[in-house]
């Protein structure tokens, strides 16, 4: 396969889910300023930096005003709580999040969206009950707040897609709600999903050779209704999995995808990002 950077487009790979404050940069030794250029060497000029509770909401946006736009790379950040923190959603956490998703701070601040939220039975790292509860409310914030959502889910669709037809039944749902990430769906739930408005976010398991499923979900999945993305620093995709993904690898899975839809790259590459950019109402 020819180089990651061979393929930039003429908008740039927007690798749409990367957590680039999590630890693990810094652990190998890999600092901001490399993590950046890597992205941008590979063709990578947008990136959507995702949080899971209070401390890495603060994290996303200080990584994103600290170093948007180093080497041409446009940051954005999300803020809320994932289901494995769902335990820890306080009343004054709640307001946090308000104050972060003030209009005023969301424009200052680069936030485009409200998540990761959702469910994960996987691991249930939280309570199933509380789990659910929190998700709820986050939806009702989002739409109260008209923010789109990013959604995690895992092993929990039933009562995912039970939560959303509800919130589209009580009118909570925005008309672009925002995302499934990491769809790891059916294809016949995530047409759900995308009847609903979502789109769908596919990342490093798209590659993985014993993976059926991603490849049927997108094979069914209109192309302008798909967002690349890697989960760095999960998920790497092949040929490289082993070691620590980053958002220079997002090309290796908009090669697959190609592959799979008989596309161009260069035309995945236009159409995905600006999928991003239309999801998260980018101006």
């Amino acid at each position: 396969m020819r180089e990651a950077k061979h393929y930039r487009g003429v908008a740039g790979f927007f690798d749409t889910h990367a957590h680039l404050y999590d630890k693990r940069f810094a652990e190998e030794g890999m600092t901001p300023d490399e993590v950046l250029l890597r992205a941008s060497q590979a063709g990578v000029t947008r990136i959507l930096i995702p949080a899971d509770n209070l401390q890495t909401s603060i994290e996303a946006v200080d990584y994103r005003n600290a170093h948007d736009g180093e080497h041409g790379v446009d940051l954005y950040a999300s803020v809320g709580f994932h289901p494995h923190e769902a335990k820890d959603y306080t009343k004054d956490a709640e307001e946090q999040l308000i104050k972060m998703l003030d209009r005023n701070s969301r424009k200052d601040n680069g936030i485009l969206a409200l998540g990761e939220i959702g469910l994960d039975y996987y691991y249930d790292l939280s309570p199933r009950d509380v789990q659910r509860s929190v998700f709820v409310r986050q939806l009702e914030l989002a739409r109260e707040l008209d923010i789109p959502v990013i959604i995690h889910e895992r092993d929990a669709t039933g009562d995912a897609l039970d939560i959303l037809r509800d919130a589209g039944n009580r009118g909570i749902l925005r008309e672009n709600p925002g995302v499934c990430h990491c769809c790891s769906m059916s294809a016949e739930a995530a047409g759900e999903m995308v009847k609903m408005g979502f789109y769908i976010g596919v990342d490093g398991p798209l590659t993985f050779k014993n993976n059926r499923k991603t490849p049927e979900v997108v094979r069914n999945t209109p192309v302008d209704r798909i967002v690349i993305e890697t989960d760095s620093p999960y998920l790497t995709p092949e040929p490289n999995r082993g070691i620590t993904n980053g958002p220079e690898f997002v090309p290796f899975v908009a090669v697959k995808l190609a592959e799979i839809l008989n596309m161009d790259i260069e035309e995945i590459c236009r159409i995905t990002a600006c999928n991003g950019l239309r999801m998260y109402e980018v101006k």
